[in-house]
Order: structure tokens, then sequence, then C-alpha cells
């Protein structure tokens, strides 16, 4: 074998520095993360409609609702106290506690602020049938692949927190009637970013390999995969070519 060869395939064994694979997830986000999505730069750019809003924040609902599920899944699997309690507030998070609201129910006073009845928000029957399937299968990605795959792929919160920024500020600008709905984006800008740093902390710590470094950062690349799916089965439906399916939200006539 070539020297260059023994070199090269050294090179790609040696495990990752935490700075190189925060910046290997990173790029995931770059290229990957649903901020590039067609419908989100629609959003951005203030060319949805009221009703196309609300088809969004509907669809978006259900998968609001499953994540302290994931999350229920991942504390179930693990086997460090230390990790579980940490994780579990997350779950506290978004289902609230006796204290505070958490973010599924600020999620709800943003739908209701697109002009949606919550029981109608909460009972998901409008759902498109690929939304449901698209959030399902996140569950089934805790539930089947590695525990570091698992906290892997929370790490779109490395990069989220520029989205809701920029999300804010353009639901402000194009917006206006939204105002009072957007306590869930607040919340995210400091919950976000203390997730994340607690996430990648324990991937760099717990990836043995090179390796397992990998497989960490292909579960971030197929949570983004699924964001993105979301965001496909909206546009198709209610954007280009506008075909909801049977059952789905039916955007109402608009001026």
């Amino acid at each position: 074998m070539a020297t260059g060869t023994v070199e090269a395939n050294a090179a790609s064994d040696r495990k990752l520095t935490f700075d190189e694979l925060r910046a290997a997830m990173r790029r995931v986000g770059e290229e990957r993360y649903h901020h590039r999505h067609p419908f989100h730069l629609l959003m951005h750019e203030g060319k949805l409609s009221r009703g196309q809003l609300q088809a969004w924040a509907l669809n978006r609902y259900y998968y609001q609702s499953i994540i302290p599920i994931k999350d229920a899944i991942i504390l179930s699997r693990a086997t460090d106290p230390a990790f579980r309690r940490v994780w579990r507030k997350r779950i506290v998070d978004h289902d609230g506690d006796a204290n505070r609201n958490g973010g599924i129910l600020r999620w709800i006073k943003l739908a209701e602020a697109t002009g949606l009845d919550r029981e109608r928000v909460i009972q998901g029957l409008e759902v498109l049938p690929a939304t449901r399937f698209i959030g399902n299968e996140y569950l089934n990605l805790v539930r089947t692949r590695t525990f570091l795959e698992c906290v892997a792929s929370s790490l779109t919160e490395l990069f989220s927190r520029d989205l809701i920024a920029l999300r804010m500020e353009k639901l402000r600008q194009h917006y206006p009637w939204l105002a009072s709905g957007l306590d869930y984006f607040e919340a995210r800008l400091t919950e976000a970013p203390e997730d994340a740093a607690f996430a990648i902390q324990y991937v760099f710590d717990h990836a043995a390999t090179r390796a397992e470094q990998e497989s960490a950062i292909r579960a971030l690349r197929d949570k983004c995969d699924i964001l993105w799916a979301q965001l496909d089965a909206l546009y198709f439906a209610y954007v280009e070519p506008g075909w909801p399916a049977p059952g789905a939200f039916r955007i109402e006539s608009e001026r």
C-alpha cells in the first residue's frame, strides 16, 4: 500500500476535535437546514397568505406535539441519571408545568393568532398525511437508532437560533397581526442554545471513534431531511401545485 494511502486512511480514522465536530455539524445545517426551503423563503419575503400560514401552523403543531414524546423515548433509553436530570428539562420546556406554560401551548397561541380555533389545531384531524408520516418517522428514529444518534439528531438546535431570530423579524415585518403569537420563538432563543451546548458536548464525549462521530453527523443530516420533507408537503399542498390531500386543511377564500 502506498505511503500516501496509509496516511489518508489514518487521517480519515482520526477522531475529530470538538471544534471540528461542531464545524462538521454546522456544515450540515448550512447545506440542509430548512431555512433554505422555498416555503420558508416565501414566508420571510412576506409572500404567504393568511391561509398558507394557517396551514403551516396547523401542520407544524403536529410536529411540536411529538417533541416531548420524542424526548421521553430518549429518556426511557438513558441509563445515566445525570443525563436524565438534564434531558428531562426538554419535556418541561414543551409540556410546561404548574409554574409556566410550555412550547406546545405557546404554539397553539401562534396558531390562534393566524385565526385558527384552538380545538381544531389540537385535534389535528386536518393534518396532511405526509406531515403525520414524517413526524412519526422522527419517533422511529429515536426508537431504533443508537443512543448517541438519538442525542445527535436534536442538534438542529445548533443553528436554529439564527432562523428563529430571522423568522421573528420577518413575521413582525410582514404579518404584524401575528405579533401576539410569537412567544414560542422568544422562549426558543434561550432554550435551544442551552440544549445544543449539552447535546454536542455529550456527543463529543461519548463518540469513542471517528466512525461513531460520523454516525452522529448522519443522524443530524437525517433530522434535517425530516424537517425539509415537512415543508415539501406543505409547499405541494398549499403553494404549488396546491393539492391538499383528502380530509386535509383547506384554505378558505381570501380577499
